[in-house]
């Protein structure tokens, strides 16, 4: 018989009448894998952020490099000061940098080479004091010698260098030997063609979006630019940044820059065979590329700044300043030996040139010929043609009153100079008179125009070959930042899901006891 005040059974099921007992195993125990993931997701966090570290400081360091241009009639010290930046390109900070220029050029010395190590002391002093002491042993020395060095015999170019070597050695900057040499005219044209597109902004854009260079030095005349149609092995030379490749056309015409052009026409003017082309029966010759006036006899080897061998005294007969003779003269000269010539068309001598596409700057003589007769970068050929036509037939005596501030040797090249660049630029290479694709400059947004930026370039932006390097390894050299942040998200996100682990597999719910009167803790399985 049931008691009226016995309690009523209940079901295990009621969950209003059921109490909840904690029961010590009812979570599950942590797994292996969660316990020692913190430690190990805190070790690589560390570890990853200590690399970012170190990587920004020495991505975002003032570091230096040092360049030596040995050219034809001077020798000038690069200082660069640069970070590094995206695509393994240096970012330069022309503001912290410097430059300084001695003459004469290194091939002066072939007699005395001990005097080359001197000169280039010099220049090392003043490097030193642009660099921080504690970063001269990071720092990179190299010495790069141009046409002034080609055109002397090997065995005088290494005694020269070896004199040079000897002083970079104990420099206090990082040296070895072979960073001392003699650079071929070709790459002498596609470091001044990496410079002017690094200062242009266009290094690393489409190959039409590139700008074409034209050189003329002392001693030898250069052309770089992407061409449009196929061109000879031994002419061809393929770059790469980023990217993009760039099949470049680069040839160096020694014996063709300004200085070593000037001396060659003189001598050819004073030669039986030049005489006799012209038939002329006159003993002594005139000369069309020097103002009339002029009658003073000098050595050969003072004029034009390349001291040659050999010692030679030529008197300046008849002087009579004619542009147009002058440009012909220029001409006969440029087109020596392209009888030789064995491709289709040879525009320089027997040398092969594209045709020229797209736009051009024209540096070093051609821009201190036009801002001698102060003419704009943008000036044409034919505001040249007309500049120099009016200074060659200027009385001698009246140009030295007018330009008294000018060493003589200097002012008397400018009929010379004039009329070779028309006869280079318009009369060989094609160019039209009105043709406003070229630009006479030598710098760009105050970023110079020197070829030794662009051989500087070329070292720093050294990027590692991803065809042998592994997977991870390319990315790393192609864009660490993002790599990190990977890495970083992936451990976060394997953080937050091994803590969500570490909740109890139970939820506890609170309800209300109808019969008792009071709150109650239930536990639900999840």
């Amino acid at each position: 018989m049931r008691r009226r005040n016995a309690r009523p059974q209940t079901s295990d099921s009621d969950p209003t009448t059921t109490m909840f007992v904690h029961n010590p195993n009812s979570r599950k125990p942590k797994s292996l894998f969660c316990r020692l993931w913190i430690p190990v997701a805190v070790s690589a966090l560390i570890v990853v952020f200590l690399v970012l570290y170190i990587f920004s400081r020495r991505r975002f360091a003032n570091n230096f490099g040092v360049i030596i241009d040995g050219g034809s009639t001077g020798t000038r010290i690069h200082v660069f000061l640069y970070r590094m930046g995206r695509d393994f390109m240096p970012e330069i900070d022309f503001e912290g940098s410097a430059a300084m220029r001695v003459a004469p050029g290194l091939s002066s010395f072939a007699e005395e080479p001990e005097k080359a190590g001197e000169l280039i002391r010099e220049l090392v002093e003043f490097g030193k004091g642009r660099v921080p002491r504690d970063l001269w042993g990071d720092t990179e020395v190299r010495l790069m010698a141009t046409a002034g060095l080609r055109l002397l015999d090997v065995g005088a170019q290494e005694r020269i260098l070896d004199a040079c070597r000897k002083v970079l050695k104990f420099s206090g900057f990082r040296f070895q030997d072979d960073w001392a040499s003699v650079i071929s005219g070709s790459d002498e044209g596609i470091y001044a063609w990496v410079a002017a597109n690094y200062a242009l902004g266009t290094l690393g854009s489409h190959p039409q979006n590139t700008t074409g260079i034209i050189e003329l030095g002392g001693a030898s005349a250069q052309v770089s630019f992407v061409s449009n149609e196929p061109v000879p092995p031994e002419f061809s030379h393929v770059l790469k940044f980023g990217e993009v490749t760039y099949n470049l056309y680069s040839h160096s015409f020694l014996h063709l820059g300004q200085n070593v052009a000037y001396r060659s026409l003189r001598e050819l003017l004073n030669s039986r065979d030049f005489k006799s082309s012209i038939k002329s029966d006159v003993t002594e010759y005139k000369d069309p590329c020097t103002p009339k006036g002029y009658s003073d006899g000098m050595r050969l080897s003072e004029i034009g700044g390349v001291l040659s061998s050999q010692e030679k005294y030529h008197p300046v007969a008849h002087a009579n300043g004619n542009f147009s003779e002058c440009r012909t003269s220029a001409l006969m000269l440029i087109q020596n030996k392209k009888e030789k010539c064995l491709y289709d068309t040879c525009n320089l001598g027997s040398a092969f040139i594209p045709k020229l596409n797209g736009r051009f700057l024209a540096t070093e003589n051609f821009f201190h010929t036009s801002k001698f007769f102060g003419l704009s970068p943008t000036s044409l050929l034919s505001d040249m043609m007309l500049a120099g036509e009016r200074f060659c037939q200027e009385d001698w005596s009246k140009l030295k009153q007018r330009y008294h501030t000018l060493e003589e040797e200097d002012l008397l090249q400018y009929c010379f100079s004039s009329a070779y660049i028309i006869a280079l630029l318009h009369d060989s290479l094609g160019i039209a008179l009105e043709d406003t694709r070229i630009q006479f400059t030598n710098q760009v947004g105050g970023i110079p125009l020197d070829w030794a930026l662009g051989a500087f370039i070329m070292q720093r932006s050294w990027k590692p070959n991803a065809d042998h390097l592994s997977l991870v390894t390319a990315t790393v050299y192609e864009d660490f930042g993002f790599l990190s942040l990977c890495i970083v998200s992936i451990l976060l996100i394997s953080m937050a899901w091994c803590a969500s682990r570490w909740k109890k597999r139970t939820q506890m719910k609170t309800i209300y006891d109808m019969e008792k009167g009071r709150y109650i803790i239930r536990q639900i399985k999840r």
